[in-house]
């Protein structure tokens, strides 16, 4: 579903410079928990987040040589014998990005098209990464194509992704007549399952439009072995549908002009609008990861700030 709007194409795409602007607004702290404790992220890998620099191992018993500031006195007071935590070097954790590209949303009321919005959302979350010092690689995908970036700790690997991001974005029309894949996201989650095998982050940024038991599923199958965090981009309109003017509207290749002025009409779009977010919404809820919600009617940054809650710590 979408709807068109009357802005020129650089107010409403996004670019590869816009994104790499964003840059400065991406030296956050990361998403992983090291920050504070009521972080998304926080606590769902334990010690094996990063961080800390060193991630604990087990407890072993003392042997001559090893650090006394390492014994574990509760630990040697209940055994009587003593005992010393171990410590191995925290492990690389790639950042996988899978940005969402497909004709749903190519849809904005308001403020931003809501596939633009994730194009930001996921530029922000790249750069945190890259900062944070993780391998960063991503998916972006639309209706018909899966473009797979492999994670790589560089200035240059964060480019490249963007500037995909930025061309997938930017060859969104009202008037593409291709035919749509209802699975999509299933295939493109599908593949991530291949690519991020264990202890990887994945931000998957999308309406989540077509999602499906299967796509719960597919989901969870990625959340057993890595850190996962659903962003749920959505336009308000499907929360607050005004009562005046007239919305050009496609599903497919159907396309229909409603007039919000129609009591009747106004009335049945809104709820389709809201019982299709609050299915989605409902359903990455139940599937119990880490899940967050942005509206493409406000500016993103703010949003991901409260969101990850991190507001007011930006790093120095």
């Amino acid at each position: 579903m979408k709807r068109t709007r009357e802005q020129g194409d650089s107010e409403v795409f996004t670019s590869t410079e816009r994104l790499l602007r964003l840059e400065a607004e991406g030296r956050l702290p990361d998403f992983h928990g090291c920050q504070r404790s009521r972080s998304l992220l926080a606590g769902h890998h334990g010690s094996r987040m990063r961080g800390r620099g060193l991630d604990f191992d087990e407890l072993r018993r003392y042997n001559h040589g090893d650090d006394i500031r390492h014994l574990d006195w509760r630990a040697t007071q209940r055994t009587g014998t003593p005992l010393v935590r171990s410590f191995t070097e925290e492990r690389d954790r790639p950042t996988l990005i899978l940005c969402d590209q497909r004709m749903d949303m190519l849809f904005g009321s308001t403020l931003l098209l809501k596939a633009t919005a994730a194009a930001e959302v996921a530029a922000l979350l790249g750069w945190i990464s890259f900062h944070a010092g993780d391998r960063l690689g991503g998916i972006v995908f639309n209706d018909q194509s899966i473009d797979s970036v492999t994670p790589h700790r560089s200035r240059q690997r964060v480019i490249d992704l963007l500037s995909r991001i930025a061309r997938h974005n930017r060859a969104l029309h009202v008037d593409n007549t291709a035919a749509r894949t209802p699975d999509q996201l299933d295939r493109v989650l599908s593949r991530a399952l291949i690519q991020a095998r264990h202890d990887q982050t994945l931000c998957i940024v999308s309406d989540f439009s077509g999602l499906t038991e299967r796509t719960l599923g597919l989901l969870q199958q990625l959340a057993m072995h890595n850190d996962v965090l659903a962003v749920q981009i959505y336009d308000p309109i499907a929360l607050n549908l005004p009562r005046q003017g007239i919305v050009n509207l496609s599903e497919d290749q159907t396309r229909v002009r409603l007039d919000l002025g129609q009591t009747s009409t106004r009335e049945t779009l809104a709820s389709f609008l809201a019982q299709r977010f609050q299915t989605v919404d409902d359903h990455l809820r139940h599937s119990h990861l880490p899940h967050l919600k942005i509206s493409c009617g406000e500016p993103v940054l703010p949003q991901l700030r409260r969101s990850l809650g991190l507001l007011g710590a930006q790093r120095r």
